[in-house]
């Protein structure tokens, strides 16, 4: 195939949703710094209800849920597994030194990055052992779906379960740590993980011949989307310095509105 047949085939509606998803996602964290880090009075959607019910979830499930879909594309999903776990521990190493070094509170330990790597793995597990027992692909979706749907049950409950343990080993999962420092991203494996499986069974039942299924786009729909969609393939490097660079802009903007008062 030609590279101007694959770019044409290519699932291109995936990009633009996850690139959506990332720029909800940066403006947010924008939004955080200038009203918490910085002080200014503005963003103060942040601190309303409707925000955290509403609209952070749908951001969350947007990037995750395409996450999975495009695992079922991946032709190496324990390489692809390796290189974001990678990503999430120079994130979580880098986030920790800054926080005891520079005194910033950015501190990670486990977030979106973590839920991707641990569900990249467990598609990888489901694939090898669909392919050695040969198991009916029905089957498989029906399974896996189950178990993602079972995940977001109980990570919507969750947080009505009074437990709090002292070890960090239950941190992923979702329960109170006693003595937890504060941290700037979190996000555990209920219910996100059971979002991200749910997202793999769209991609086998929605993306069997791993194309996209929006090919007759126009010449505005393809003008408009694809500064997005160039986003949304490039989500992981973006995700990993957006914060730095927003802040340090920010920390400049914000250095020179004080000398001009």
């Amino acid at each position: 195939m030609s590279d101007k047949a694959a770019v044409k085939e290519r699932a291109w509606e995936l990009d633009f949703l996850r690139g959506i998803a990332l720029l909800m996602m940066l403006f947010m964290h924008m939004s955080w710094d200038v009203r918490f880090e910085f002080g200014a009075p503005v963003f103060s959607y942040l601190q309303k209800g409707w925000f955290w019910s509403f609209i952070h979830p749908v951001i969350v499930v947007l990037f995750v849920g395409v996450s999975g879909i495009c695992c079922t594309f991946s032709r190496n999903n324990t390489k692809r597994g390796l290189k974001i776990l990678a990503a999430t521990l120079v994130l979580d190493m880098t986030t920790y030194l800054i926080t005891r070094i520079a005194g910033i509170n950015c501190l990670i330990i486990f977030n979106v990055l973590a839920v991707l790597t641990c569900g990249i793995f467990l598609y990888a597990l489901i694939s090898l052992i669909e392919k050695k027992t040969k198991a009916d692909p029905n089957a498989v979706n029906v399974i896996t779906g189950l178990i993602g749907l079972y995940i977001v049950i109980v990570g919507c409950d969750i947080h009505y379960m009074d437990y709090c343990s002292d070890s960090l080993l239950f941190l992923p999962v979702g329960f109170a740590i006693k003595d937890m420092p504060s941290m700037a991203d979190y996000m555990p494996l209920f219910p996100w993980l059971g979002v991200f499986l749910i997202g793999c069974v769209i991609g086998r039942l929605c993306y069997k011949e791993k194309k996209t299924v929006f090919a007759g786009r126009g010449k505005i729909m393809r003008a408009v989307s694809r500064p997005v969609e160039f986003i949304g393939r490039h989500s992981l490097i973006i995700y990993l310095v957006h914060q730095p660079v927003i802040y340090g802009l920010l920390y400049v903007v914000f250095l020179i509105i004080t000398s001009l008062r």
